[in-house]
């Protein structure tokens, strides 16, 4: 297994050597860069070399050393690991499988055990590309915080030093563009600065004197003077890191009960096995008989009827889900979905689209809707400031001509301003996040917009669609022009699924978001969430935390995100979904679902479709357990025909694999 990341090797303060070459920051380990990969690709290659030629009659001389080659290939790393149980006085599953495909071989069963070899050596590649994805993700958060940091000396002087060795009560330069490299707090100087990574935010908040800055979020167009409050192993990036981890390691409870039924039926069968063969020995039996009993009994008795008879029916709902957009990451979470008794959602990026849009425009005389969005859009074509870009989007979308602008200048905190040429005669100057101009003169206007973003309910307004909005005043010579209102627009698709879900699950979805109180109230009225099930105001630590909570008051939850300030509560969760479009790189990684197209609506029907997944699992169970044990038992009273046990065996896995494949179905996803 690859070996894991610690949060204080990615704080640097720490190393952990990896147990195979990983991918640098930023980049996705290859799948044949893990050996897992490499020999389950050699194993199954000889298996699909070997197979065709034995089917058409060829000399054993051409087939059977292919055989061997996938055995070795697939076989040998879990042999390997189960000897070494051994050795700890434990007996595990993965020695199992391997001892039962070499009793298949060893009674001329070779294609049979061959086939057992080969999927088990799939799963454990599996596994493992896995595993290693999240742990790309997972350093790809050291692309956030800047490796070095600008730090001032007692005299002003300036130095650059690695952000690791920052200590509390230094102070920082941020320059406007660049990222902050501690959590820290503002001293000198305003900005906006961009923290959505952290607290999911759709818009860049203002800073000034007395505020606190994250590392990792990105600073805007004023530059501030910030002393540091948290060690570099303790800021909020860090503590997403650790998170994601510790919330891993929660799930391992359930891992260890598997393992202990894992052990249990390994001793018995290994037990089981070895009576059928000694006992009639012991009475007289002839060894070539005795021998022959005891593999027809590990044959009928293996596990391999019971894992197939499970798979196939997850298997297929996973196929389904994912020709309708939805990807799970394994059968197990396809299984674990259908348990979910409680959903909750991120707000910015899931249930709305994280973009702010011009909803409305309200133009004072003598200006009309199309003059007023045409003067600030004319202005904010220079500017980088995500409401700005919104404005000029609207201006562009109604195909409005713009005005070339003179003397502009950005105000961190305040909003922009410019003088407009009209035609080729007027000049005038305009300001504020979405200002424009109009004739000769000035204009200056209030920038609203940062306020809003820091959540000041007295700069609030609240658009037509129940939204909250960014007011953005516009004056022209110091009159007022207008008022143009942006929101972040709800996802259409939010309100229904919100109630088939809860209809489904039989509990109210929850609200958890990083956005201040007014924002997500608004957003929980529009889509049908009571204000009693609305957390606003979250750090990513304070998300896991409700998660948690939830789990320990029994609760089975779901939850939807799209952030990386989302990752540690995705991990948390029984069951964690991203979205697929802006979802970041680790709440992909990390989630164990993604909505690819960020259709809400198939939350709905993912649950159900494993709910009857899991009744398909139980039918085949039952099918497969009645099956197991009448062979058995014709073993063991009686003597049972080697190929009839074969037939049999193979012929319950045929049924339960068709019974499984039904859920391939359209029918099964529109039900």
């Amino acid at each position: 297994m690859p070996a894991p990341v610690s949060a204080s090797a990615l704080a640097g303060t720490a190393a952990v050597a990896p147990a195979v070459p990983r991918a640098a920051h930023g980049t996705r380990t290859p799948l044949l860069a893990l050996p897992e990969a490499r020999w389950a690709a050699l194993a199954t290659a000889a298996f699909l070399l070997a197979l065709p030629l034995q089917l058409l009659g060829t000399t054993a001389w051409l087939w059977v050393p292919l055989y061997a080659v996938a055995y070795a290939a697939g076989g040998w790393e879990p042999g390997l690991e189960g000897l070494r149980a051994l050795r700890e006085k434990t007996l595990d599953v993965d020695l199992l499988m391997v001892v039962a495909a070499l009793g298949a071989a060893a009674i001329g069963q070779v294609m049979d055990g061959g086939l057992l070899i080969v999927i088990f050596a799939t799963s454990g590649a599996l596994e493992a590309l896995a595993t290693a994805r999240t742990e790309d993700s997972v350093r790809g958060l050291l692309d956030l915080a800047p490796a070095t940091a600008t730090r001032l000396t007692a005299d002003g002087t300036e130095e650059a030093v690695p952000a690791a060795e920052l200590a509390i009560d230094d102070v920082l330069l941020i320059r406007p563009g660049e990222r902050v490299g501690a959590d820290a707090r503002v001293v000198d100087g305003a900005s906006d600065v961009d923290q959505a990574t952290i607290t999911g935010e759709p818009l860049p908040v203002p800073k000034a004197v007395g505020d606190e800055v994250f590392a990792g979020t990105l600073n805007g167009t004023g530059a501030l003077r910030v002393r540091v409050v948290r060690d570099p192993s303790d800021t909020v990036i860090a503590r997403i890191v650790a998170l994601v981890e510790e919330a891993t390691r929660t799930k391992a409870p359930t891992q260890l009960f598997i393992e202990r039924v894992e052990q249990r039926y390994a001793l018995g069968m290994v037990a089981a096995t070895l009576a059928v063969f000694l006992v009639p020995l012991a009475f007289g039996d002839a060894l070539t008989d005795a021998l022959l009993r005891a593999m027809t009994f590990m044959i009928v008795a293996s596990p391999c009827a019971v894992v197939l008879a499970t798979m196939p029916p997850l298997l297929s709902a996973i196929a389904n889900a994912g020709r309708h957009g939805v990807l799970i990451k394994s059968a197990v979470v396809m299984e674990r979905i259908g348990r979910t008794d409680t959903v909750a959602f991120d707000k910015t990026g899931t249930l709305t689209e994280g973009v702010p849009q011009v909803t409305e425009i309200r133009p004072e005389l003598p200006y009309t809707e199309t003059e007023l969005l045409t003067l600030a859009a004319s202005v904010e074509q220079h500017s980088e400031h995500p409401v700005g870009r919104a404005i000029v989007t609207a201006a562009r979308d109604r195909g409005l001509a713009l005005h070339p602008v003179e003397a502009f200048e950005s105000v961190p905190g305040r909003g922009v301003s410019g003088r407009v040429f009209l035609g080729g005669a007027g000049l005038c100057q305009s300001a504020a996040p979405p200002r424009g101009a109009r004739n000769h003169g000035s204009a200056e206007s209030d920038d609203n917009a940062t306020k809003i973003a820091a959540g000041s309910p007295s700069h609030m307004t609240v658009a037509p669609t129940t939204t909250p909005g960014t007011e953005v005043a516009v004056t022209v010579n110091d009159t007022l022009a207008g008022r143009l209102t942006l929101t972040d627009t709800l996802r259409p698709t939010a309100p229904q699924a919100i109630r088939s879900l809860a209809t489904r699950t039989g509990t109210p979805p929850i609200l958890l978001t990083g956005d201040h109180k007014h924002a997500a109230l608004s957003t929980a009225a529009a889509t049908g969430i009571a204000p009693g099930d609305v957390h606003a105001g979250l750090l990513p630590h304070e998300k896991a935390h409700a998660i948690r909570e939830l789990a320990d008051a029994g609760r089975t939850v779901l939850l939807v995100g799209d952030g990386v300030n989302d990752a540690p509560a995705l991990a948390a969760a029984h069951t964690g979904v991203a979205m697929g479009r802006g979802g970041s790189d680790l709440a992909l990684e990390t989630a164990d679902a993604v909505l690819v197209r960020d259709e809400l609506g198939a939350l709905e029907r993912t649950v159900a479709l494993s709910r009857r997944a899991r009744r398909l699992v139980v039918q085949n169970l039952v099918i497969a357990g009645v099956f197991i044990t009448g062979l058995v038992i014709w073993d063991l009273a009686g003597h049972l025909p080697l190929p009839l046990g074969v037939a049999g065996h193979e012929g319950s896995t045929v049924l339960v694999g068709l019974n499984g494949l039904r859920l391939l179905r359209e029918r099964a996803w529109t039900r």
